[in-house]
């Protein structure tokens, strides 16, 4: 092998190697995040120990408002937005909320939703319980359908100094593309995930 080939077969190897490294960068990132609230990460009630009553009607006192905020990325051809601006709450109550999606295309198309919570240091007490984020949603031709999320502010939000000040949060999504060859749709169409009665759940 000339010396040629030889810093070509070593360049190729090179690049491969910091392609796959960025890849596996993205799920270790998001798994950081999660963790740990970075970025304004929410976080999962999945394994988390329930609230105690005592916790409950600690957080009882304090009532903070939550803001909901819905995007779009660039070839997102989906209307989204929140069906609320607001809500107020107590510290560790549930709450319901609906997001309103619909694809006013003649093709089938999903997408999947990344989200946030400002101020950053907010992230690591809201817990979603069940939320269309969790998974990718997929549309039919003119479809419309309600997503719901329910989530809770944890009671532990009051110990933290510099997040006990907050008095608003904004829970904000966006919906990204995905190609149906990369997402595995299914070739018949399917319902987006189903919408729980509007009310809030208790418990």
């Amino acid at each position: 092998m000339t010396p040629v080939r030889r810093t070509a077969l070593a360049l190729g190897v090179v690049a491969a190697t910091m392609l796959g490294v960025a890849y596996a960068a993205v799920p270790l990132y998001r798994m950081f995040c999660a963790a740990t609230g970075y970025a304004g990460t929410t976080q999962r009630a999945e394994g988390r120990a329930p609230l105690t009553a005592a916790a409950v009607a600690r957080g009882a006192a304090r009532t903070i408002t939550v803001r909901f905020d819905a995007n779009t990325a660039p070839g997102m051809g989906w209307d989204f937005h929140p069906d609320q601006v607001t809500q107020q709450l107590k510290i560790g109550e549930r709450g319901l909320a609906y997001f309103h999606a619909s694809n006013p295309s003649d093709a089938r198309t999903g997408g999947q939703a990344s989200y946030n919570v400002t101020p950053d240091t907010v992230g690591k007490y809201f817990v979603k319980i069940q939320c269309f984020c969790f998974n990718q949603q997929t549309l039919a031709p003119h479809q419309s359908a309600e997503m719901p999320v329910i989530y809770y502010i944890d009671p532990a939000f009051l110990d933290d100094p510099e997040a006990a000040k907050v008095k608003e949060v904004t829970l904000s999504y966006t919906f990204f593309p995905a190609p149906p060859a990369a997402a595995g749709f299914p070739a018949a169409p399917e319902p987006a995930t189903p919408s729980p009665q509007r009310t809030i759940p208790q418990g």
